[in-house]
C-alpha cells in the first residue's frame, strides 16, 4: 500500500533530501565496484577455464557478502555519509545492486542474461529499500518503522470520533513518547518493574520513523502519514493498517512533482504478510467468470485486440459464440494526435532553451549563415545569434565535444523537464489502470481460460514503434494474464509456427493471406469474417502436448469444424462483428471494448447523442472529446491504455 508522507517542515524536508543524496552516493559507489569486478571476471577467461568460475568470483569478491563489505568501507571512509545513512541501509542497498549483478552473471531458465550493470542517474534513483520486520524476535527495529495505530489516527483527526476523518494540509509531527510503562515483572525488591517508553508504545497518529545514522544526533526522523480518506478507500485502508502485527516492511520512495518544494513528493510503500486487498465487486466478477465454463482465444496486433470464445462443451444449450473487438474510436485518435502535438511542442521548447543557454556548443543554421554573409557584404557589424539553429559542435567522428550532461540548464528548463516527466509517469499509470479494467471486462464476458499467440512484441516495436505507443497491445495481454490467474484460469501461449492461425479456416483448410488482407474468405466452406476474429476463434481450438511449452501447440481442426457446423449462423455473426455485451467507451477511458450494433436492432442511447432527460433520469453528459477545436479540461478522455 502506498502511504503519502505529509512532509511540510523545511528541516524535515532537508533531512529527507540529504538521506536520498547519501544513499545515492552509496549506491553509485557499489555499482561502480560491481561494474569493475564484472569486467575483470569476463576478462579472466583463461583463469575461469583452469580454476573454474566460482574460484574467480571468490578472488574478485563477486558475492553478496563481499559487495556489502565494500559498501561498508565506502560508508566508513566518507566523513559525511555517516551523518545521514546507517550501515543497515548501506547493506540493503548493496543487496539491491547485487541482484542486478546476479542476473548478469547467471542465466535464467530460458538461458538469457541481463546486460552489463550500469551506474544509474540521479533522477532515476527513487527508492530506498528498508529492512523487513522480524516476527519471531520482539522489539527488533527495522530501518523504516511504521508506528501508531489506525484507531489512534482516526481518533486524532475526527475529534474523538465526533466528526468524519479530516486530515489537515499541514499535519503535525507526533512527539516521541515519554515516561515509563510497567513491564509486567517484579524487581528483586518486590516492586513492579518499569521501563522507559519508546516508539513501540506509540498508539497515536500513524508515522514513519527512521532512527538515522550513528552520527545523526538524538532526534529521530519522524514523517507523518496521510491516510486515504475517500469512502471507497476505507475498506482497503483497514485491510492494510488495522492489524499492526501484519506490517512487514516499509520502503521510502520519492516521486517527481514540480509543484512541490524541492520537486519531489515522498511516499512510504508498506508490505504486509498476507494477500493484498481485492474489492468485493472484483471478487464477485472473478467468481462469475470462473463459473462461465467457456474457452476463448485472443488475437493481438498493432491496431486492435480481438477475443472470441465458445462454451467449453460446444453445446448450444450452454451458450453461443461471443466476440469482442478492442480498438481506438475516432475521438480517441483525435485526442492522441493532440497529445502527441503537445509532446512535440514541449520537446521543441526544451531544445530551444538548451540552445539559448549553451550558444557556444551549437553552430549557425544555413539561414543564419546567409544572413551573416549579407551583413558582412554590406559592411555592417556582425550580429550574435541569441539561439543558434545549426548542428552541435562535434568531432570528426560525430561525437559532441562537450557532453550533454555538462551543459548549463536554466531554472525554467529544469522545471519544464520535471513537469514533462511527471506527466509521462501519470499517463503510464493511467494506461496500466485502463488495461486492468478492460482485462476484467474481457474475463467477465469470455471466462479466464484463454489462448494467445506467442509473439515477440519487441519486433513489433521495431516496425511500428509510434503506432504501438498508442495501442500498446502487450500491456493489455500482460493484464489479461494476471486477471486470468486471479480468476483461477490461465492465459496460455501458443507458437505461431506450429499453428499459423491467420492462415487457416475453421474447416481446416489453409487460406493464405498477407498482412494487407484484413478479411477472411474461405472458398471451401464459404466462411467470411474479419481476419482477427477468425484467428481468435481458431485460438480457442489450440491444443497442447505440454501447456508450459508453446512449441507443442497444434490446431484441432476436428473440433473447430464441429463448432462451425454446430453454431452455424451464430458463429458467422460473431466473426463479422463484436457480440459480447461489454460497456461502451466512457469519458476518461483510453480503450474500451465497443460492441457494434447488431442488424435489425435499434441503436442504444448513449451520452453523446441528443436525448431528453425525464424528471427521474439525470441529464446526459455531452462528450465533446471528438469535436474539433475542443480543449480538454483537467480530466479529459486521457489517452491510450
Amino acid at each position: 500500500m502506498v502511504l503519502p508522507l505529509a512532509v511540510t517542515d523545511p528541516g524535515v524536508l532537508t533531512r529527507l533530501e540529504n538521506l536520498f543524496g547519501a544513499m545515492w552516493s552509496i549506491k553509485r559507489a557499489a555499482q561502480r565496484d560491481a561494474r569493475a569486478k564484472v569486467d575483470a571476471y569476463w576478462t579472466a577467461r583463461r583463469e575461469r577455464d583452469e580454476h573454474g568460475a566460482k574460484a574467480v568470483r571468490q578472488r574478485l569478491g563477486l558475492s553478496r557478502e563481499a559487495l556489502e563489505r565494500c559498501t561498508y568501507k565506502h560508508l566508513e571512509a566518507s566523513g559525511h555519509l555517516k551523518h545521514h545513512a546507517s550501515k543497515a541501509l548501506a547493506m540493503h542497498m548493496a543487496d539491491e545492486v547485487w541482484n542486478g549483478v546476479q542476473r548478469h552473471l547467471f542465466p535464467d531458465t530460458t538461458g538469457h542474461r541481463f546486460g552489463r550493470p550500469k551506474t544509474g542517474r540521479w533522477h532515476d534513483f527513487t527508492r530506498i529499500p528498508g529492512r523487513a520486520r522480524s516476527h519471531t524476535a520482539g522489539r527488533k527495529w527495522e530501518t523504516f518503522r511504521l508506528v501508531g495505530s489506525l484507531h489512534g489516527h482516526t481518533i486524532a483527526y475526527t475529534r474523538g470520533g465526533r466528526h468524519t476523518l479530516m486530515q489537515p494540509r499541514r499535519m503535525p509531527v507526533p512527539a516521541e513518547p515519554s515516561g515509563t510503562v510497567p513491564t509486567g515483572k517484579t524487581t528483586t525488591s518486590g516492586k513492579p518493574g518499569t521501563r522507559k517508553t519508546t516508539w513501540w508504545d506509540h498508539r497515536g497518529p500513524l508515522s514513519v520513523v527512521f532512527a538515522g545514522g550513528p552520527d545523526s544526533g538524538p532526534n529521530d526522523l519522524v514523517l507523518p502519514v496521510r491516510v486515504p480518506q475517500q469512502p471507497g478507500q476505507w475498506a482497503r485502508v483497514e485491510r492494510f493498517l488495522a492489524n499492526p502485527d501484519s506490517w512487514h516492511k516499509v520502503d521510502l520512495v520519492r516521486r517527481r512533482k514540480a509543484a512541490t518544494p524541492g520537486g519531489w513528493v515522498y511516499e512510504a510503500h508498506l508490505m504486509i504478510l498476507g494477500p493484498g486487498y481485492t474489492a468485493p465487486a472484483v471478487r464477485a466478477m472473478r467468481e462469475q467468470a470462473a463459473a462461465l465454463g467457456r474457452i476463448g482465444g485472443v488475437d493481438g496486433n498493432v491496431s486492435n485486440v480481438s477475443v472470441a470464445s465458445f462454451p467449453a462443451s460446444l453445446d448450444p444449450a450452454d451458450g453461443a459464440p461471443a466476440s469482442t473487438e478492442i480498438t481506438l474510436t475516432p475521438g480517441e485518435r483525435a485526442l492522441l494526435e493532440r497529445e502527441a502535438k503537445k509532446r512535440r511542442g514541449r520537446a521543441r521548447a526544451l531544445e530551444r532553451s538548451r540552445r539559448a543557454t549553451n550558444t557556444a556548443q551549437y553552430g549557425l543554421s544555413k539561414n543564419q549563415v546567409r544572413r551573416a554573409e549579407r551583413r558582412a557584404a554590406k559592411g555592417l557589424e556582425p550580429k550574435v545569434a541569441s539561439m543558434p539553429g545549426g548542428a552541435r559542435v562535434a568531432r570528426v567522428d560525430g561525437v559532441p565535444k562537450q557532453a550533454f550532461r555538462r551543459d548549463r540548464l536554466s531554472v525554467n528548463y529544469r522545471e519544464q523537464r520535471a513537469r514533462q516527466a511527471e506527466h509521462a509517469a501519470s499517463m503510464a499509470e493511467h494506461r496500466r489502470h485502463r488495461a486492468r479494467q478492460i482485462a476484467r471486462q474481457i474475463i467477465a464476458a469470455h471466462g479466464p481460460v484463454l489462448v494467445v499467440e506467442d509473439c515477440d512484441i519487441r519486433t513489433w516495436h521495431r516496425l511500428w514503434g509510434k503506432r504501438l505507443s498508442q495501442t500498446t497491445p502487450g500491456l493489455l495481454i500482460a493484464a489479461l494474464d494476471r486477471e486470468c490467474q486471479a480468476a483461477g484460469g490461465r492465459l496460455v501461449r501458443a507458437s505461431t509456427w506450429s499453428t499459423a492461425l491467420s492462415q487457416h479456416c475453421l474447416c481446416g483448410k489453409r487460406v493464405s493471406k498477407t498482412l494487407r488482407d484484413r478479411e477472411h474468405k474461405c472458398t471451401a466452406c464459404g466462411l467470411a469474417g474479419k481476419r482477427d476474429l477468425v484467428s481468435a476463434a481458431l485460438a480457442a481450438f489450440v491444443r497442447f502436448t505440454n501447456v508450459d511449452d508453446p512449441k507443442t501447440a497444434y490446431l484441432d481442426t476436428t473440433a473447430s469444424r464441429n463448432a462451425q457446423i454446430t453454431f452455424a449462423e451464430g458463429l458467422e455473426e460473431a466473426l463479422r462483428e463484436s457480440t459480447a455485451p461489454n460497456q461502451t467507451t466512457v469519458h476518461g477511458a483510453g480503450h474500451a471494448a465497443v460492441p457494434r450494433q447488431r442488424r435489425g436492432t435499434s441503436a442504444p442511447r448513449t451520452a453523446g447523442q441528443r436525448s431528453r432527460a425525464t424528471p427521474d433520469e439525470p441529464r446526459p453528459v455531452r462528450d465533446h472529446a471528438g469535436k474539433p477545436g475542443h480543449r480538454p479540461g483537467r480530466n479529459p478522455q486521457l489517452t491510450h491504455w
